[in-house]
């Protein structure tokens, strides 16, 4: 059985057992989340919500605080030898073990 589900303005294809990594969510390591906009629920039988799945859930289990690693930015214009710049950035990400698909 697998669900598509809408989080952190992604859309993202999940499976019972699978570990996902979202935007980064304000829950506690080891805590339960429950998603209810779920967009599609497959297995023998496909639910395609209007938008979303009415009664349709996905449960995950907090497994991990995060930030990813580091990327490089760096801006220059061309021509100019005094006008550049360095910057880098760590997005913060929750890992996600998915423990049930009910719909």
């Amino acid at each position: 059985m697998y669900a598509v589900i809408e989080t952190g303005g992604k859309q993202l294809v999940v499976k019972e057992g699978e570990t996902i990594f979202v935007e980064k969510l304000e829950v506690a390591e080891g805590e339960e989340v429950v998603f209810d906009k779920v967009l599609v629920v497959g297995g023998d039988k496909i639910q395609v919500g209007v938008p979303y799945v009415e009664g349709a859930s996905v449960s995950a289990k907090v497994e991990k605080q995060g930030k990813s690693r580091k990327i490089k930015i760096y801006k220059w214009k061309s021509k100019n030898g005094s006008s550049h710049r360095r910057q880098g950035h760590r997005q913060p990400y929750t890992r996600l073990v998915i423990e049930s698909i009910n719909g």
